[in-house]
C-alpha cells in the first residue's frame, strides 16, 4: 500500500535526523581527541617465553622496561600487568640465543603505541631439558625421648622422586633431601609428611612431598632382680 505525502515526510525527517545526530557523534568524539594531548608512560613489563619443546631457558628475564605513547586518557589508565612482552625462540639448540625485542612483541591495550623497550635485545641461554629418577635422603633433629633410640634406618614413599630440569643441573645431582625431621621427644614408632628440597629453582620434583617412616627402640623395662641384684 502506497505511504501518502505526510508520511514519507515524516520518515523523511526521521532519517534526518538520525544522520544529523549521528554526524554530531562523530563530530563530538573527533574533537575530543583532538583536544586530547599525547602523553607517555613506562612500564615494568612482564615477559612471556615460546621455547622449542624439550628445551629450558637458564637465565630468563623476567620483565622489561616498556615506554609506551597515547591520550591521557588511554595513559592513565594503563595497567601494568596488561602489559606482556612475548619472546619467541624458534632454534632448538642448546647455548647462547640473542632475541631482538621489537613493537610488535609487546601486547597492550587498544589506542596505545610502542615507542621503546629496553633492553632491545635479550641474551639467552638455553639447554636441553631432561628427567631423572633420584633417591631421597631424610635428615633427622633432635634427641629421642630418654632411653629411647632408632630402631633402624628410616622409610621414605615414594622411595625415589622425579627430578626434571636443564641438563647441566640434573644430571650432577645425586640423592634429594628432605627438610629435617625432628625426633625430639619420641619413644614410638611415628611418620610425617615433609617437602623436599629443591636443588635449584629451575628443577621441579614431582612429587614434592614425601612420607617419612620413623621406627623407634622404647627402653627394655627393667627386671627386679636387675634392680636389685645379689650382695
Amino acid at each position: 500500500m502506497a505511504l501518502d505525502f505526510s508520511e514519507r515526510t515524516r520518515l523523511s525527517a526521521l532519517r534526518m535526523t538520525a544522520l544529523a545526530l549521528a554526524i554530531l557523534l562523530w563530530l563530538f568524539v573527533t574533537l575530543e581527541r583532538r583536544g586530547e594531548r599525547p602523553s607517555e608512560k613506562v612500564v615494568e613489563a612482564t615477559v612471556t617465553y615460546n621455547v622449542p619443546p624439550g628445551m629450558v631457558i637458564l637465565d630468563p628475564e623476567e620483565r622489561v622496561r616498556v615506554r609506551l605513547r597515547g591520550s591521557e586518557r588511554a595513559i592513565r589508565r594503563v595497567n601494568p600487568y596488561q602489559i606482556d612482552v612475548q619472546v619467541e625462540v624458534e632454534e632448538p639448540r642448546e647455548g647462547l640465543h640473542e632475541v631482538a625485542l621489537r613493537t610488535e612483541n609487546v601486547m597492550m591495550p587498544d589506542g596505545l603505541e610502542v615507542v621503546s623497550v629496553e633492553p632491545n635485545t635479550l641474551r639467552l641461554r638455553l639447554d636441553e631439558e631432561v628427567r631423572r629418577l633420584l633417591p631421597v635422603e631424610v635428615p633427622l633433629a633432635g634427641e629421642p625421648a630418654a632411653g629411647a633410640r632408632l630402631a633402624g634406618p628410616v622409610r621414605v614413599s615414594p622411595e625415589r622422586v622425579l627430578a626434571t630440569g636443564p641438563s647441566h643441573l640434573v644430571s650432577a645431582m645425586g640423592a634429594l633431601r628432605t627438610n629435617p625431621i625432628n625426633v625430639d621427644g619420641h619413644a614410638f614408632d611415628f611418620q610425617e609428611s615433609t617437602l623436599l628440597l629443591s636443588p635449584h629453582a629451575l628443577v621441579q620434583l614431582q612429587p614434592q612431598v614425601v612420607t617419612v617412616y620413623v621406627p623407634m627402640s622404647q627402653p627394655r623395662p627393667v627386671a627386679e632382680g636387675e634392680r636389685n641384684p645379689p650382695r
